[in-house]
Parts: structure tokens; sequence; C-alpha cells
């Protein structure tokens, strides 16, 4: 259990490692710098301009500014923002904060919709219900993202029971607590809507599929002979039965929803990563950018990793191969 836990920790490290490289070769290759429309500027020197190249290391060799921003986040500070004029660590932890609270809460919800859903589709399976239900989930596998936002957003403004931008009202501070938690769930509900909505076709599809296939399992058939009750049986040895490949694609959802989240965010104005991702690609500020990459490739890991957990505390085979070896 150990050397595979070691094992899978080097495989992340060099993953983590090779999105990095490549993040920042691929931000040096791109067109256009962060001090590019400075130079169109007659106000601006030379001079001022060499200086700033050489203040924020830009003259250096590839190679090097790669090293001095290792060090950088050694020290967890993931290099500095030029349009910031700050460390980008304390920038990204706060945006990645809200990105993980609408994230986590889009997954907890989609899934927790997905799973009854699925459940008693298998269960239908190939009637009238299962094809209506199917024929729905593909319709709205169809629809965009973007499209879905925008809807929403539409939705919102046309009706006004919902705050359209932000994650807070202005007059957020002055609320009493229930009054903010309240503020704040009417906020999240339309990009967490758009996130739930954009994954749900998905998950009800491999859950249905996932269990229809254990329903005809021989040891389901005895079960059902045997007169154990329909809940029982769906919910304690289907869904049971059925859980490793749910599980899998509940570590691949987390990260599906996370690219999801980037695109809601700046659609429907959530302060949440994918807004400084967006502001920091067209200024071209290199280390905002990559640390971004990086927090998202982060998350997906954590999400692959938390999966590998249930996996090793739902299915016995695996606990007894770890112990094994």
């Amino acid at each position: 259990m150990i050397s595979a836990v070691a094992s899978r920790l080097a495989q992340t490290l060099l993953l983590i490692f090779g999105v990095s490289v490549l993040a920042f070769l691929f931000m040096d290759l791109a067109p256009g710098k962060y001090l590019a429309e400075m130079r169109l500027n007659p106000q601006i020197s030379q001079r001022t301009l060499a200086a700033l190249r050489t203040e924020y290391g830009l003259d250096r060799p590839l190679a090097v500014r790669y090293a001095l921003w290792l060090r950088s986040v050694a020290r967890g500070e993931f290099g500095f923002s030029f349009a910031y004029n700050s460390p980008v660590a304390p920038l990204l932890f706060v945006r990645a904060r809200n990105t993980l609270l609408l994230t986590i809460t889009a997954t907890l919800i989609a899934w927790g919709i997905a799973l009854p859903l699925g459940v008693w589709s298998a269960e239908r399976f190939g009637r009238l219900p299962d094809r209506l239900l199917s024929w729905a989930t593909a319709a709205l596998l169809v629809i965009p993202d973007l499209a879905l936002a925008l809807g929403l957003l539409v939705f919102a403004v046309r009706t006004g029971r919902f705050p359209v931008g932000g994650m807070t009202s202005l007059d957020f501070a002055s609320l009493p607590p229930a009054d903010k938690l309240r503020d704040l769930a009417l906020h999240m509900t339309l990009p967490v809507a758009a996130l739930v909505l954009s994954a749900l076709p998905l998950l009800i599809r491999h859950v249905r599929a996932a269990v229809a296939e254990v329903l005809n399992a021989p040891f389901m058939l005895a079960a059902r002979g045997h007169g154990i009750p329909r809940r029982t049986l769906l919910y304690r040895y289907a869904l049971r039965a059925a859980a490793n490949p749910l599980i899998s694609l509940f570590g691949f959802s987390i990260g599906a929803l996370l690219s999801g989240s980037l695109l809601v965010e700046v659609v429907m104005s959530w302060p949440g990563l994918g807004p400084l991702l967006l502001e920091s690609i067209l200024s071209r500020d290199v280390y905002i950018v990559i640390g971004g990459t990086l927090f998202s490739t982060i998350f997906l890991v954590s999400g692959n990793f938390v999966a590998d957990i249930l996996l090793y505390w739902a299915d016995p085979r695996i606990r007894t191969k770890s112990g094994s070896t």
C-alpha cells in the first residue's frame, strides 16, 4: 500500500512538472509580450522598457527564467504578476477557493440527481420512461455550455428572481449571518445550475448503463427470488456492484466540471479562476497563466486521487491485492 501511494505521488509530481514545463514553453512561444503595448507609447522611453525587462527578468534565457520560477514556487509565491505587481499565489488562492466552492457544490448536486435518475432509468430499461429520459439527456447533451449559461442569464434578467453577476451583493458585509448565506446561495444558483445541467446527461447515462448491466447478473436474479425489497435490491446490491466504474467517473467529473466552470465563471462574472486567467492571457501576464494552469492540474489530479481512495474503500479486492503486495 505504501509503495503504491509513493508511486502514485511520484507520477503526480512528474505530471505537474511536465505541465509546468509545457505551460512555460507555450507562453514563451505565444505571440505578444507583456511590455509589447508599452513600446507603442511614445511617452515611454526605450531605457524605461529595458529597465522593466530587467526588473521582470524578461531579458534572461527561458531556462534561467524557469529555474527562477521554480525557486519562487518553493517559496510559495508561484512567480510575480506584472499587472497586479504582486506574488501570484495570493491572487490564485482567493480565486481558486471560489472556483472550488462552485465546482464541489455542482459536483455533489449533479451526482445527487444523477444516481437516483440513473437507477430509476435502469430499472425501466427499454420502456417508455427510460426512452423519454434518454431523449431528454440527449437533447441536453447537444446544448453547448456557453449557450446554456447565456440562456440562464436571460432567464434571470427577465424574471428578476436571481442576481446576475458577482458572488455577493454590495451590502453583503452588513448582512446578518443567515442573510449572508442566503445571498451567497442566490448568487451561486445560476452558475451551479449551468454546471449541473451540463454534467447531468453524461452522469445519468453512465449510471443507467452500469446499473442496467448489473440488474441482469445471476446474483441479482437470486436476490430478487429471495424476496428482497426493491429499494434494498437497487441501492444496496445493484448500485454497490456497479460502483467501481462510477467512482472512476466521479474523479473524472470533478475535472470536467472544473474546466467547464472556467467558462461559466467568465460568462456569469463569478470571481473564480476563469476571469483571472482570461484577463491574464489578454494582458500576457505570464506567471498568473502558468500558476492557474498548475492549479487546474492539481485539482484534476486531486479528483482522481479521491476516486482512487473511494475505490480502495469500496472494493475489498483492491485492498486484498494491495495488502498482498
